[in-house]
């Protein structure tokens, strides 16, 4: 098989830790140098926590793996300094075609609207993604990333964590306050831990391949339900870098796994679907059957789970990877403000409340695309194929088609960190809502609205047309506010006019396309409050800097003790 990437190897390294005489401690100790370990250790030390990451291996992943990264994760790979990175390397699409049997039933836009920052998705191999998270660590203080260490024993206690790690030069033992486990879906700490992950198995395999090919093929996501050139069943088809083809072909529950990965029967399969006059070359395959599951509890005391080791789906709608990013960035600033002591532990608890709420939409939508595409019965099949041939014509009934509902962020509208709305607010965004990006001028200079949000709280305030005098008091007192930052947004006023001056706590932000008025519904006077990864936390059409350090507490968890 022609290989176009050569896995890095990263040194082994004696820490300083096998060492030292006495045990050592560190606030933070990750398991798993994979997409979520790797973001969890970034995403902790911008805010100030440090950590230690630990992995048995010594490479990033073999395999291509996950390739589809939502906008919300490139939102967040923003944040981590890696975006321009990844989208410059991947391969940016946002159309989609899905087929039934040889004609084209309807195709698919995910990003209409213009002036964002970022794709609605791009393709591209983990391996990569993987090693740009490492490569971006190395040019970090805060996070000690530990090749070639593997955890061979854990002692969970009430309020600390022992493991004893192995290495090449023998075993050592270090604490931690909390240790993340990011090991993936066959974790073997949840193992050594006698905890569970349950749900479906679903009963059929899939071949995935991965093709080098100089193809014609648009770089769009094409879906195929019972194609002339795989009858009766499902084709996938994208492109990602280095001109490589993710190609999946659904086989049927009988296949055999060990001989269906075998090159030459997949090659048969390949040449009827791209044609025989196609020069190919396989990179990589693998025969899989998917999995949804979950934990019931991803926080067992001091033991917190992440990503594939928490909660597990098929690969349709590219919720995997993109889901388990959506729990660092979830976690990372609630467990940052608990050891700072600006939280109480309880606000950990929220870290599973809203993640359980995150895992279920993704498990419950990636098992209904796998229901749609793998009929279990006769009626079932009928059901499904006259949904598609109606989706032709019908606009209604392109909502019945599932090939895979794509990866979008979780909103939490019922979780207990939010403020209720003072007002109605127009608009597609809510409370529990990710923030939309806009253009912008911020200090003079062309950016965009998100690199103002993260890492810490964030006020957003429209000033246009408010009384002066009230805005400019309100105003020093929410600069008495710790951890705040606050966005003074106009598409009127010059600076001068609040008699503001730039600093690191307070942003003049000039809408320049009108688009974060639009996009927010924020009129003059209107104010927003973000959390720390970039969620929605609060909302009024007249703010008080008072309402707004309430809510800023009711966040951060303060409100958790005296509501149990």
């Amino acid at each position: 098989m022609q290989q176009t990437y050569t896995n890095p190897i990263y040194d082994y390294v004696r820490s300083d830790d096998q060492d030292a005489e006495a045990r050592q401690h560190h606030p933070v100790i990750i398991v798993g140098a994979g997409p979520c370990g790797l973001a969890a250790g970034i995403d902790l030390a911008l805010q100030g926590t440090p950590s230690v990451i630990i992995d048995d291996n010594n490479t990033v992943s073999v395999g291509s793996r996950a390739i589809c990264f939502s906008k919300r994760t490139l939102e967040v790979m923003d944040r981590y300094g890696c975006a321009d990175r990844m989208v410059k390397k991947g391969i940016t699409w946002k159309r989609g075609k899905v087929f039934f049997q040889n004609e084209l039933t309807y195709d698919f836009d995910l990003l209409p609207e213009t002036d964002h920052k970022l794709p609605a998705f791009i393709n591209l191999q983990q391996y990569y993604f993987e090693e740009y998270l490492v490569d971006r660590i190395a040019d970090m203080e805060g996070v000690d990333l530990r090749w070639e260490n593997k955890v061979i024993e854990i002692d969970n206690q009430e309020t600390v964590t022992h493991i004893t790690v192995a290495t090449p030069e023998g075993n050592y033992t270090i604490s931690c306050d909390y240790l993340l486990v990011a090991d993936g879906a066959n974790s073997n700490i949840r193992t050594q831990l006698g905890l569970e992950s349950k749900g479906q198995v679903f009963q059929d395999r899939f071949l995935i391949a991965d093709v080098v090919m100089k193809a014609n093929f648009p770089t769009e996501r094409w879906f195929w339900f019972d194609p002339p050139f795989h009858r009766n069943q499902s084709a996938l088809l994208h492109r990602q870098a280095d001109n490589v083809w993710r190609i999946d072909l659904q086989l049927g529950w009988d296949a055999d796994p060990e001989e269906e990965k075998k090159e030459h029967n997949i090659r048969p399969r390949l040449e009827a679907m791209l044609g025989k006059d196609v020069e190919f070359d396989l990179e990589w395959a693998s025969v899989y059957t998917f999995q949804c599951r979950k934990m019931d509890n991803f926080v067992h005391g001091r033991v917190i789970f992440m990503g594939d080791a928490a909660h597990q789906v098929s690969p349709f709608g590219a919720r995997g990877a993109n889901g388990g990013i959506q729990s660092v960035e979830n976690l990372a600033w609630k467990l940052s403000r608990i050891l700072r002591n600006e939280a109480l532990p309880s606000l950990l608890q929220t870290y599973n409340t809203e993640r359980q709420e995150g895992a279920t939409e993704n498990i419950t939508n990636s098992t209904r695309a796998t229901d749609f595409i793998t009929p279990k019965n006769r009626i079932s099949r009928i059901f499904r194929d006259e949904t598609l041939r109606l989706a032709k014509k019908n606009p209604f009934a392109r909502t019945l088609v599932n090939s895979g509902r794509l990866s979008t962020p979780c909103i939490y509208q019922s979780s207990p960190l939010n403020t209720s709305d003072d007002a109605h607010f127009q608009g597609k965004l809510t409370v529990g809502a990710a923030a939309h990006d806009a253009p912008a001028q911020i200090n003079g200079h062309d950016d965009w609205l998100l690199k103002q949000l993260g890492n810490c709280f964030v006020a957003m305030i429209n000033v246009d047309l408010i009384d002066q005098p009230s805005l400019q008091l309100e105003l020093q007192a929410l600069k008495e506010i710790n951890d705040l930052r606050i966005l003074l947004v106009s598409s009127q006023l010059e600076p001068t006019d609040l008699n503001e001056t730039y600093n690191e706590r307070c942003h003049w932000v000039f809408d320049t396309k009108g688009l974060i008025v639009e996009r927010y519904d924020l009129q003059p006077g209107n104010a927003y409050l973000f959390r720390p990864d970039q969620i929605i936390s609060a909302r009024w059409k007249h703010f008080t800097a008072a309402a707004i350090n309430k809510a800023k507490k009711k966040a951060l968890g303060f409100t958790l003790e005296s509501a149990a």
